[in-house]
């Protein structure tokens, strides 16, 4: 997933954090693919009658990014690993929306990465993976983290760990302990204690 030079990028956000509208513009253009093919593949096997589209996400994601002061990365992994973050919020706050609508029906599924997806889970209701990601905050926010990183910005162990600031073995064992237990917690096995 690297369509673009990672030295320009490094540039129009630095330009970008300078309040330089055509940076930001030009950032969003240069790295548009990559946050829409994220999005995508997020929704790829989505059940029938999503309304929430790839392009909506990533556009939705942008206004989260480009508010004042949102922009304070300093290459392509952080900015991914930001917009991880504003697509995780998007998703949520959608299905909270659809939930609300109709008071605990029709709650929208994402689908995950192949591998990202906890063992046996490539369909997997946004609220609650939010739950359970909100449960394993509580018990290590480390692995949260990760698994943000993972699911909702398609990072790879390597790129998370420049994000992090961990080597990549160290984030390799941090994952595989996350997906474990998101695989139980999103099971029904346990209450995430």
């Amino acid at each position: 997933m690297h369509s673009s030079n990672p030295g320009d990028i490094t540039l129009l956000l630095s330009r970008a954090r300078s309040n330089d509208a055509r940076a930001a513009e030009e950032l969003f253009q240069r790295l548009y693919g990559e946050l829409r093919a994220l999005a995508g593949a997020a929704m790829q096997r989505d059940r029938a009658g999503h309304t929430l589209q790839p392009t909506a996400i990533v556009h939705e994601a942008w206004i989260k990014l480009a508010a004042p002061g949102a922009l304070g990365v300093n290459d392509r992994e952080h900015f991914l690993a930001l917009a991880a973050r504003a697509m995780r919020q998007v998703l949520v706050d959608h299905a909270r929306g659809k939930e609300r609508e109709k008071r605990g029906g029709g709650r929208e599924a994402i689908s995950l990465h192949d591998e990202a997806a906890p063992s046996g889970m490539a369909e997997i209701d946004v609220l609650v993976l939010e739950e359970a990601l909100e449960r394993l905050a509580q018990y290590s926010a480390l692995k949260a983290r990760i698994v943000e990183l993972r699911f909702f910005g398609g990072l790879s162990i390597d790129e998370i760990a420049n994000v992090v600031g961990l080597s990549s073995s160290s984030v390799d064992r941090e994952w595989s302990f996350a997906r474990a237990w998101l695989s139980e917690a999103l099971a029904g096995g346990f209450d995430g204690e």
